[in-house]
């Protein structure tokens, strides 16, 4: 069984509520579609019900749960909600409800807030920064957690390293330049999301051009003083480095390069010193290997919202909602 496969097996043992916002685009219709018929979760639809019947045309969404924003009956609850939310920023209910009746994200993400829905997924036809402005407005951060990250589940065909050619790859997606503080929170946040989501014991290497002092420059010096606080912040995870990619995953080449650390060589979760390090080798892992690329997932959000790439497929919708939901299942 596929890691996708076995995701949305974990999924439908404990159905999860998700919310799509951007219901009049065809894709996201049809993975409703694919997710209401597989059972993998419960499906909200954010629009109206005629323009949605419309783009669904041929598509069965039936048990979908369809919210029209100008007419939801608990609009006012939202309203008052994101006002107190917002009140620092001087926000007024009249500007609140002009947001949440015309931006379907706002409107999702506080269906996530209310305990509506458990998670939301985005990101077909809006740009990143769309997606988490109001997750991080109205969610925020999960507790004890210094940032939002993300990471990429990669899956290597025939590959004997990692857990069976499975990884977590972080941070590819959206944190540019984190200091030795944020990667170590990186750090701790994607082992939690691969014991999560692949169920197994997560081992952390922390990547640089060097191994073990082999090299001297500054932005080694970052990633020694970055697992020097993952360790101390988070003493019950496996978490070693500085470590080149080969002494990270590699038993032969770990033993030789890191004799004395018992995590050389056995990492299934690579921590890259930025994301120039991390967008190029997961992208160069999906395309020179041929592997599975999940992502990216959002970690660190009290509540789980996801990003979608743009040319995103119907196949890779259903995935990310399949993976926000046992996110949810994770965090409640």
């Amino acid at each position: 069984m596929s890691f996708i496969d076995k995701i949305k097996e974990t999924a439908k043992q404990n159905k999860q509520t998700i919310v799509l916002p951007e219901s009049l685009e065809r894709r996201t219709v049809e993975a409703a579609h694919t997710i209401l018929e597989e059972d993998i979760a419960n499906i909200i639809l954010v629009g109206n019900k005629e323009e949605i019947a419309e783009v669904a045309k041929g598509l069965n969404i039936e048990k979908a749960t369809i919210i029209e924003p100008t007419n939801f009956d608990q609009m006012d609850d939202y309203v008052d909600t994101l006002v107190e939310l917002r009140k620092s920023k001087g926000m007024t209910s009249e500007q609140a409800k002009d947001l949440l009746v015309k931006d379907s994200l706002y409107l999702g993400v506080m269906m996530v807030k209310k305990g509506f829905a458990d998670g939301m997924v985005a990101g077909a036809v809006n740009s990143t920064a769309n997606v988490l402005r109001p997750s991080l407005q109205i969610l925020k951060t999960a507790p004890g957690t210094k940032l939002v990250s993300s990471f990429f589940v990669m899956v290597v065909p025939d590959c004997e390293y990692g857990s069976n050619g499975t990884f977590v790859f972080s941070d590819c997606g959206l944190v540019p330049h984190p200091n030795a503080e944020e990667l170590a929170a990186i750090a701790g946040s994607s082992a939690n999301s691969f014991k999560a989501l692949v169920g197994e014991e997560p081992v952390v290497g922390m990547l640089s051009f060097s191994t073990k002092g082999s090299a001297s420059h500054p932005d080694v010096d970052k990633v020694v003083e970055a697992t020097r606080i993952a360790k101390e912040t988070y003493p019950n995870i496996k978490i070693d480095g500085e470590f080149q990619l080969d002494a990270a995953i590699v038993p032969s080449v770990g033993s030789s390069k890191a004799p004395e650390s018992e995590i050389a060589g056995k990492a299934n979760v690579l921590i890259f010193p930025d994301l120039d390090a991390g967008n190029i080798g997961y992208k160069l892992t999906q395309r020179l290997a041929k592997a599975e690329a999940y992502g990216p997932v959002t970690q660190g959000i009290s509540k789980p919202v996801n990003d979608l790439s743009r040319g995103c497929s119907a196949e890779d919708i259903v995935g990310v909602v399949a993976i926000t939901a046992v996110q949810a299942q994770n965090q409640k």
